[in-house]
């Protein structure tokens, strides 16, 4: 078993979040919408509120996290698949965090997400949207 956080957990999210409990994990999902959190819960998720465009908000979440799912593969978003996904990515050296689920959107975020990989030794799977499932598992050597 293996806390999983799942940054956001929208529809998509919730939908990953329900089939990781199911096979038996634990998972925190984000939001940043206080109201959206009942919603989280009900998926089985721990609901964490904590805003991707403000990483520091996310940092607490992070607590006993050994992959983060980093899924924006649908907001093409410069930022959330820039400065802020290296901004995670730095943070991540000194947390428990062991391994990285980025669903790629833009060729920048999986240009960021492969070098730090290769500077900081993180696992890091890189996935299309609705392709984080696998890849947790993949990541947990299941």
């Amino acid at each position: 078993m293996a806390r999983v956080l799942i940054v956001p957990c929208g529809c998509r999210g919730r939908a990953l979040a329900r089939e990781l409990v199911a096979a038996g994990h634990a998972v925190r999902g984000t939001t940043r919408d206080p109201a959206r959190t009942e919603a989280i819960a009900a998926a089985g998720a721990e609901p964490y509120v904590g805003d991707p465009d403000r990483i520091g908000t996310l940092m607490g979440a992070l607590a006993g996290v050994t992959v983060v799912c980093w899924l924006f593969g649908r907001v093409p978003d410069p930022d959330l698949h820039g400065g802020r996904l290296r901004m995670l990515l730095f943070k991540l050296v000194d947390t428990p965090v062991r391994g990285v689920v980025y669903e790629t959107a833009l060729p920048a975020g999986e240009a960021i997400a492969r070098d730090a990989a290769e500077r900081w030794r993180i696992p890091v799977e890189v996935v299309a949207a609705g392709g984080a499932r696998a890849a947790v598992d993949r990541l947990l050597g299941l």
